[in-house]
């Protein structure tokens, strides 16, 4: 009996030492706390703007109970930076700024906007004045005035003081013990702690870390989709230039070979791919895109309706430069006080040097084409010889200096009718349009060359 009784207090113990043991291994579990860190460390512009907001969507997906940024920049557009510190304002995640170098300017702006910022050793915080991006030059005055209350409010709401925010951006704002006029703030690390904008000096996240006091983390870096990616490469000025290729190209082949397709779908192809990458992270714009659209059917009354070389023409070659060099551009409608003079000159050398390289090679290529195997399962690139059963309709001489009209319009290759005979001809390079009476000028064999002719006359 006694040894039973001690076998059953051995099996109670075991059982309690075993649910203890794994009521710990959860508390381990659930005591473990998940942090995402992503990185910042470009201009501020449409495209970290959306990274910011994928970044954050991920944080949440993942139930994550801290984010952090990783940041290292020296600023960028203001309505990106404020677009991402509302982001964070309005996060239920804490989120904390790790400064691994500069937060300068819009920067400085996201920085604030975090619950807790932490400094690496040398990095360094401030120096908000709203700059120009083409020249450097400080903006009027109305962008400063909005700057400044941004920083004001923004401090206000993390409880850090709004002068000296403010003074970030306003040289002419003193500060007694911090700043002389003619002075923006810019804070090292030791002047950041001492005003409470920075909570310590870290040299890494895993040091952040370690100072909170949070020893059992999981860290999650944000690693882009390969959606992303796909958005980035096309992003590349030498893959847009290329595409712009592809879709002067395409249009210039279906004028040339109507009704064939292939050439018209490459081209749209290439418009898609082109548009969506930049639309995506909010550099083209709808009306920008609207512009390349309205220049293109343009270009079409032109060719189609109003042949020529007049302003339909001309509108509609400005309107698809337009369009494909606003796209590429973080520009405000036709504001253009932020773009950097390096972003804008990329983007119209990109632009134009795919429309005069387009060119040059249509000129250079189009004569060969027909020897291209690959073209000849869409159009007839052979000779079509008499020894293998081929014949034509050779047009006499005789019908030199008769008189007829344009069955079709001649563009400048069409059909004309004389005496109710059907006639292949083409115009001397004018536009002559269905139904316009012509003459006959010369025979070239199996086609008519013919001249407008005035019924008056």
């Amino acid at each position: 009996m006694k040894i039973h009784l001690s076998l059953l207090i051995a099996f109670i113990f075991g059982l309690m030492a075993t649910y203890l043991a794994y009521a710990n291994e959860n508390d381990d579990e659930r005591d473990t706390k998940k942090v995402f860190v992503f990185e910042l460390k470009s201009d501020i512009d449409p495209r970290s703007n959306r990274k910011v907001r994928l970044a954050m969507e991920e944080a949440k997906n993942q139930e994550a109970d801290l984010i952090i940024i990783h940041m290292d920049t020296y600023g960028g557009a203001v309505n990106d930076a404020d677009d991402i510190r509302t982001m964070i304002l309005e996060s239920t995640i804490p989120v904390y700024s790790f400064i691994d170098k500069d937060a300068a300017s819009a920067g400085a702006l996201i920085s604030i906007a975090c619950d807790s910022i932490y400094m690496a050793p040398g990095a360094s915080i401030g120096a908000a004045t709203v700059v120009m991006g083409g020249s450097g030059e400080a903006a009027p005055d109305k962008y400063q005035s909005y700057m400044r209350s941004m920083m004001r409010s923004t401090a206000e709401a993390r409880g850090r003081d709004p002068r000296i925010a403010e003074g970030m951006v306003d040289e002419k704002l003193e500060i007694e013990g911090i700043s002389k006029a003619g002075e923006v703030i810019t804070f090292t690390v030791s002047e950041a702690i001492a005003n409470n904008f920075c909570e310590a000096q870290v040299s890494s996240i895993p040091d952040l870390l370690d100072h909170i006091g949070w020893e059992n983390r999981e860290i999650v870096y944000y690693e882009p989709s390969s959606i992303e990616d796909i958005i980035a490469l096309f992003l590349n000025p030498v893959v847009s230039g290329f595409l712009i290729l592809i879709i002067f190209a395409g249009i210039y082949f279906e004028l040339q070979t109507p009704g064939i397709g292939f050439p018209l779908l490459a081209s749209v192809i290439a418009i898609i791919l082109y548009f969506i990458p930049y639309y995506l992270t909010g550099l083209a714009a709808n009306w920008e895109i609207a512009v390349f659209i309205v220049g293109v059917v343009f270009l079409l009354i032109e060719i189609f309706v109003l042949p020529g070389f007049g302003v339909f023409g001309i509108l509609g070659i400005l309107g698809i430069l337009t369009g494909l060099t606003l796209g590429m551009l973080p520009n405000d409608l036709f504001d253009f006080t932020f773009v950097a003079s390096g972003k804008l000159f990329t983007a119209l050398l990109t632009v134009l040097l795919a429309a005069i390289i387009a060119t040059v090679l249509l000129f250079t290529l189009m004569p060969k084409v027909n020897e291209w195997k690959a073209f000849s399962s869409i159009s007839l690139a052979t000779t079509q010889q008499r020894t293998d059963g081929y014949t034509s309709t050779m047009y006499s001489n005789d019908l030199v200096g008769r008189e007829g009209v344009a069955h079709t319009r001649l563009l400048p290759s069409g059909k004309v009718r004389i005496d109710d005979e059907i006639y292949d001809a083409y115009s001397r390079g004018e536009f002559i349009d269905k139904g316009d009476p012509i003459k006959i000028i010369s025979s070239e064999g199996t086609s008519l060359r013919v001249k407008k002719v005035d019924p008056e006359a």
